[in-house]
Parts: structure tokens; C-alpha cells; sequence
């Protein structure tokens, strides 16, 4: 047995066993959610358990090939111009399909009340104030937002969030940490980051355990498509010509739109442009990238970004046009996409205002309690108005700094990993910033381990931290999962990529 073929360790540890198991008073029987908890646990064993079975040599040479496999099929970061092949972590996660429906609903519950927050926003100075933009994207917001966006608005998002499948109490570990609401990394990525998995690992795991049946979840760009698709009808659009906008000539960032580009047309036959914002034109109404029609875009810009162009002296009226027909995804909606979107679904005086009583129960349960830092006061996690700032000098240990409108980890001040002089300095300085911050509850991250290959080839197991990001849509939802040695869980920080499967408990928890 080489060292890596050890049992997992179990996750819970009952110093109570024999007097349990002798008593003659029963045991409170489990609810339905931790008896899911437990199957996951169960579930998660067993593929450790196969996956541990493996031979050393042959791990060793599973890994090499998984990480061969993501470079040949593009799994690539920019830094700076050069391509990095992003980390893919071979021991797949799992999730059962109840706790894929529970999480579905709960996101979709969030993403509709999202779509929401224009109308808010123009009619309420309190919402205006959480979610302030500058006067130049407020007028793009205000210019853009018509009937049609009332109607039909097209958002497709990533929702992060922490959550422990495996826990008994795995509903209660679900916390939502921020939204993106536009132009999401890992579409093409993470599904092929899973395919890896599925082709390579996936028949090796069936090996050691014939009865392990596991599948990938939706795949993102499954419902990108479908949504694409159905937004054309929507808005009468009969042609299917599709432009991926983004910075097309910048040298950071996920490498995924051509790729993408080539996933759709062929498979779905599409015809896929790939353009950068200063290749647009607008003619008669319409929009075009090299002379080809425009049905409907889908950006990874902001409206930000788009007016730093103008400034350069680029013409971004074929992007101000998109939008306002209604021919973007996302809509115009997305620019109201920031951290502090978190306060408006924590704050009761907005919550009891807009969203019914279910909606309320879904945000105070996985939403993490989100501020907007400044001398003001607010209501604070234990339900009572107070002072923010004393409550976020005294209380630094669960607490996290953030950029309110920054992505990608940038700035992310933790709290317990700083002294208290230190953490009241950063707070200082975040309340100085012109750039507005917000301070956020600390959420749990949970934790697995995988094995690595060292520099001399040597194998390890290692802990990393996990993150997931749900992107729903009425059809499904697609897990997107990072993993990460440091508590700022991103792939632009170097993070790594998991493959989250779908599977089923062989059968009921003995112990019922």
C-alpha cells in the first residue's frame, strides 16, 4: 500500500458511540437535510475510498495526463501575454441531486430578486445610495433600461458561494458571498476541466468501485446556449448570429472566447463572431463586426470600461445600441453588479419593502450579512441597529474587508489573519478610499484534500480551500468550482480548478 492509499478520515468523530448504541433512549431521529448530509458524506467516502485505491504509478501518471489534457484543450490563464495552464484537481467533488435542486431554487430565488434592483434603483434614493454608480454609467442605465428589459431581461450570471456537501448540516453551511452578473469566468474551463475528469478519472474510479455511479453536472455552456436561444425568440430575432464582445487584444485573463466561440458553431451551428468593442459598427439600426450582422451579443465588459474607450476616442455606439434593444447578455442590468448588491438583500428596511416573505427567509438564511463601510449606522448581524464602524474595529476576527467593485480577489482583507492594530488600519484606509468598500461577515471555507505532484515528481496530499460558483437558469444549474491554498479562493490569484459530480448513495443510511 503506498502512503496515499489510507482511509479518509471520518468527518465526524462521536465520542458517545457505545452510549449511544446502548441506551434505551432513542437517538433524536435526523431531518431529511442531515440524513442528505450524511448520504453525501457517505457518497464523498466512497469516492475517496476508490480513489485512494489506485496504484501510485498509475495516480502519478493520471495526473500528468490531466494536466497534458488541459493544456492541449486550452484550460489557460493569461498573465501578462503568457499562457498558464490552470491547475485541474483529480479527485472529483460530489453532490447529490437533492442538494442540487435545494441549491438551484435557492440561487434562482437570488438571481430573479437581482434582475429587480434598476427598478429600485431609479425609484429609490436609499437603493441609489447602497448602489451608487457614477453619473456617466447611471445615464447608460437609465438610457438602456426600456419596456423590453422589463419584459425579458437576459442575465447570465455566477452566483460564489461556500458550502459544505458533506456536513450534516450541509443547508446551514451555504453562504452567498458575492453575485457576477456579467461576462463570468470559467465557461469554458470549468466543462472542460470536467470532461478531463469524466474521460480520464472517472472510468479508473469504476474500476475500483463497479456500483459508483457519477455524472458531471450541467454544463454551463449548455445553458448559456439555451438561454441565448430562447432571449432570440424573445425579441423577434430570427437570424443566429452570435458576437462574443470582450478585451479582445488584452494579455490577463481567462483565454476562453474563442474556444467558446468554436464549442457553439460546432455544435449548434451557430454563426460565432469574436470582437473587440472598437470593431463594432452601426448602420440602419443594426450592428455589425466586419461587415457580418449582429443578432445578439454576449459581453464581458462593463459599461466602465466602455466609457474609458470613449474617452480614447473609440466609438462604443454600437455597444449603447445592443443594449438598448435588448440584444445583450447581459442586459444593462449587470452594471449595477458590485458587493454592496448584498446590503440591499441583508437590510430589513429594503427587504420588508420589496421581496415577499419566502424571498426574505431564502437572503437571511444564505446571504452573508454585507455593509457598505462608513460612519453610519446600520443594522448589524445580530439584528440591532448600532455604530458600523465601532462594530467592525471590535469585531475583526469574522469580519472581511472588500473592494466594493473590484473582482479576480483583488484587495481582500481578512480579518483573523491580521492583528488588530493592523486591521484597524485597513479600515482606515478603506474609509478614506474614494473607491467605496463594504465589510462582510467571514464565512466559513470549506476544506479537501488532493493529491499533487512536487517539483521532483514526488506525490502528495495536500489541503485546499474550495469555492463554489452557481450559474442557474430555468433549465439548470452549473457548478463552477475553484480551489485554492489560500483563504482568496480565485483563478486569478492561481487557483486551481475542481470537478464537482453528480451522483447517488448506493442505498438508505443503515442506521434508519
Amino acid at each position: 500500500m503506498h502512503p496515499l492509499q489510507q482511509p479518509p478520515k471520518p468527518a465526524i468523530k462521536n465520542a458517545n458511540a457505545d452510549y449511544l448504541s446502548t441506551s434505551p433512549i432513542r437517538a433524536r431521529m435526523l431531518t431529511p437535510a442531515e440524513e442528505l448530509g450524511l448520504s453525501g458524506l457517505s457518497l464523498a467516502g466512497r469516492v475517496r475510498k476508490a480513489f485512494y485505491q489506485i496504484p501510485e504509478a498509475r495516480l502519478v501518471e493520471l495526473i500528468q495526463r490531466i494536466q497534458e489534457e488541459a493544456t492541449r484543450r486550452h484550460v489557460i490563464y493569461l498573465r501578462d501575454g503568457e499562457l498558464d495552464t490552470v491547475r485541474v484537481l483529480p479527485c472529483p467533488l460530489t453532490v447529490l441531486p437533492d442538494q442540487l435542486t435545494y441549491i438551484h431554487s435557492v440561487s434562482l430565488t437570488i438571481h430573479n430578486a437581482l434582475k429587480r434592483l434598476p427598478e429600485f434603483y431609479l425609484q429609490d434614493a436609499a437603493v441609489r445610495e447602497v448602489l451608487q454608480i457614477a453619473p456617466e454609467e447611471e445615464a447608460w442605465l437609465q438610457h438602456c433600461s426600456g419596456p423590453s428589459q422589463l419584459d425579458c431581461n437576459p442575465i447570465f450570471g455566477r452566483l460564489d458561494a461556500m458550502v459544505d456537501f458533506i456536513s450534516p448540516m450541509w443547508k446551514d453551511t451555504l453562504k452567498f458571498v458575492e453575485p457576477n452578473m456579467s461576462g463570468i469566468g470559467g465557461l469554458h474551463l470549468v466543462p472542460t476541466a470536467e470532461r478531463i475528469i469524466a474521460e480520464l478519472v472517472l472510468p479508473v474510479l469504476h474500476e475500483q468501485d463497479p456500483d459508483l455511479r457519477l455524472e458531471p453536472a450541467p454544463d454551463v455552456r449548455e445553458l448559456l446556449i439555451q438561454e441565448i436561444l430562447d432571449h432570440l425568440e424573445m425579441i423577434g430575432r430570427r437570424g443566429r448570429n452570435i458576437c462574443f464582445i470582450e478585451p479582445k487584444y488584452a494579455g490577463t485573463g481567462p483565454d476562453e472566447q474563442e474556444a467558446l466561440a468554436e464549442y457553439f458553431h460546432d455544435r449548434h451551428f451557430m454563426k460565432i463572431m469574436h470582437a473587440d468593442p472598437s470593431e463594432l459598427t452601426a448602420r440602419d439600426g443594426e450592428v455589425y463586426y466586419n461587415g457580418q450582422l449582429i443578432d445578439l451579443a454576449y459581453r464581458d465588459y462593463a459599461v466602465s470600461d466602455l466609457l474609458a474607450l470613449e474617452r480614447q476616442g473609440v466609438d462604443v455606439e454600437p455597444m449603447r445600441q445592443l443594449f438598448q434593444q435588448n440584444r445583450m447578455i447581459s442586459s444593462i442590468t449587470a452594471e449595477l453588479d458590485q458587493k454592496s448588491c448584498w446590503e440591499v438583500l441583508t437590510d430589513p428596511k429594503l427587504t420588508q419593502k420589496y421581496f415577499s416573505a419566502d424571498e426574505r427567509q431564502v437572503f437571511r438564511r444564505h446571504i452573508l450579512w454585507t455593509r457598505l463601510l462608513g460612519e453610519r449606522r446600520t443594522v448589524l448581524p445580530h439584528g440591532k441597529s448600532g455604530d458600523l464602524l465601532e462594530y467592525v474595529r471590535h469585531e475583526h476576527e469574522a469580519l472581511v474587508l472588500k473592494p466594493n467593485r473590484a473582482y479576480g480577489g483583488q484587495g481582500v482583507v481578512i480579518g483573523h489573519l491580521l492583528s488588530r492594530t493592523d486591521w484597524e488600519s485597513a479600515v482606515e484606509q478603506a474609509v478614506r478610499d474614494p473607491q467605496r468598500w463594504v465589510v462582510q461577515q467571514l464565512a466559513s471555507i470549506p476544506v479537501s484534500e488532493f493529491p499533487v505532484l512536487d517539483a521532483e515528481g514526488q506525490l502528495h496530499v495536500e489541503p485546499f480551500y474550495v469555492v463554489m460558483g452557481f450559474a442557474p437558469t430555468r433549465y439548470g444549474m452549473a457548478i463552477l468550482a475553484r480551489a485554492s491554498q489560500k483563504q482568496v479562493v480565485n483563478v486569478a490569484q492561481r487557483g486551481g480548478m475542481c470537478a464537482v459530480m453528480v451522483g447517488r448513495p448506493p442505498s438508505r443510511l443503515a442506521g434508519f
